[in-house]
């Protein structure tokens, strides 16, 4: 029996961001993953060209993890008349509930910005897509557990398996009988690190036929430090000067690591147990998220909720819902945490705590995530400037700054190849995803030397054909 199928990168090809797949077997068609382009506004711009596949031509959509540049594109499908399937794991689904409605909110805040200060090619300026778009697309999530075989056309059946890098994320299995025979094509989606704090290790997948891997990290080693032993550092020296420590972090998945890591230092006796401030309705929204879903964590994890531990409840936790409540923060002076979005300090309540604290030394800024360029954090942390523009105001960089590296939730080069040395055969072909060129390419020169395997780096728009 002779059959090809196609695949088609539509995005992350060459960048990080935009995750876009089109799989076309069988005389059907699906896209692996459906995200938004991000960073630059080169980047931005793609957002808003024609979709190159009709959305009456596509059978389903299947999703890695709930990350925007994975998931965002859709509620502009579904505005354009998609109604099919968008399968998922059941964290996946919950996450994108919380992510999809928010990303329209600030695409029409961005629009009526955008309106206002007359800064817009277009007039009026529009949404990429409104909070409605989103919420319309909600109820086409078809949620899957882990592990489950489901079947998304009679020609194959698709498995998620647990890719470690937030909840929910997951490593997608395609197993064809085209051919006579069992064909299997992988996904990695984001790979997550092998000793996450709360999620699992990724899954080890066999007998693949063709793997499309990221390789965001795929030029970068992780610091060998100890997370914990790092962070009671920096609690410890910013309440000895008796002032604020202001975390940014992202909302799903950042900050409730920290807070599970925060309630370890508590009880063991690292630090003292102070005030500590969730500033984010979002983040506030994915720790019900987490908390509903225990199930999916590590087997760590699972032994303490079973004692009765609230797995991510420092002992002195805050909940700030509100405006107001957000606002009174300014008013605490010395010896408590503030954990607030973004994590990138591009937008949000984080920018009113920088504002208010990083002109004082006794207060602590701490980064626990990648800055990309661009962003206000990476002018803090990495570009030595004395100052840092917030809300239209040079503010002074006085206080202490401090940058953490180990909460990446993406597997460094020397960690996706071990995951690799796990293969019991070499898959047919190995395609490089998600990464800028200069990363793709040393870790496709990695792979070569280590494994002599066939791998290419493809270029969006490129569409190999493959026995599937």
């Amino acid at each position: 029996m002779s059959h090809t199928s196609r695949l088609t990168f539509l995005g992350a090809a060459g960048t990080v961001t935009g995750s876009r797949f089109l799989l076309e077997t069988a005389n059907r068609r699906f896209l692996i993953d459906c995200g938004l382009f991000q960073g630059p506004k080169r980047l931005r711009l793609k957002n808003w060209e024609p979709f190159p596949v009709s959305v009456a031509d596509l059978d389903g959509i299947l999703l890695t993890h709930a990350h925007i540049d994975h998931t965002g594109f859709l509620p502009r499908l579904r505005a354009d008349g998609y109604e099919g399937p968008i399968w998922c794991t059941d964290a996946t689904a919950d996450l994108a509930r919380i992510l999809l409605p928010d990303t329209g909110h600030l695409q029409e805040e961005e629009a009526r910005w955008a309106n206002k200060r007359g800064y817009s090619k277009h007039h009026p300026a529009k949404p990429l897509f409104t909070r409605a778009d989103a919420e319309a697309t909600l109820p086409l999530l078809q949620p899957v557990a882990y592990g489950e075989h489901f079947r998304p056309a009679d020609a194959f059946r698709a498995k998620y398996t647990d890719a470690g890098h937030i909840l929910g994320s997951a490593i997608l299995d395609l197993k064809s009988n085209l051919l006579g025979g069992p064909r299997k094509l992988v996904f990695s989606g984001d790979l997550g690190r092998p000793l996450d704090a709360v999620l699992r290790t990724p899954t080890q997948p066999y007998n693949v036929d063709y793997l499309v891997l990221e390789s965001t990290y795929g030029n970068r080693l992780h610091a060998e430090t100890d997370l914990l032993l790092d962070l009671a550092r920096v609690v410890n020296e910013a309440m000895a000067r008796d002032g604020v420590l202001v975390v940014p972090a992202f909302a799903v998945g950042r900050a409730q690591t920290l807070l599970f890591l925060l309630r370890t230092l508590e009880e063991d006796g690292l630090i003292e147990p102070v005030d500590i401030y969730l500033d984010s309705p979002m983040a506030q929204e994915a720790l019900r998220v987490h908390r509903r879903h225990v199930a999916d964590l590590n087997l760590r994890c699972r032994r303490l909720h079973l004692r009765g531990v609230d797995l991510f409840r420092p002992r002195n936790l805050r909940l700030s819902v509100s405006r107001e409540d957000s606002i009174a923060l300014h008013d605490i002076g010395k010896r408590a945490i503030i954990i607030s979005a973004s994590g990138m300090a591009t937008g949000g309540r984080v920018l009113h705590h920088l504002a208010h604290r990083l002109p004082h030394p006794q207060h602590t800024i701490l980064f626990i995530g990648f800055q990309a360029e661009g962003t206000r954090g990476r002018t803090i942390i990495l570009e030595g400037r004395p100052h840092v523009k917030i809300h239209g105001q040079e503010v002074p960089i006085r206080a202490q700054i401090e940058r953490i590296e180990g909460f990446s939730g993406h597997a460094d080069y020397e960690e996706i190849m071990a995951w690799l040395l796990g293969f019991n055969r070499a898959p047919e072909r190995v395609f490089l995803v998600h990464g800028q060129p200069e990363a793709a390419a040393e870790l496709a020169h990695h792979i070569r030397k280590q494994f002599q395997w066939d791998v290419t780096v493809p270029e969006e728009g490129d569409h190999p054909l493959l026995n599937f």
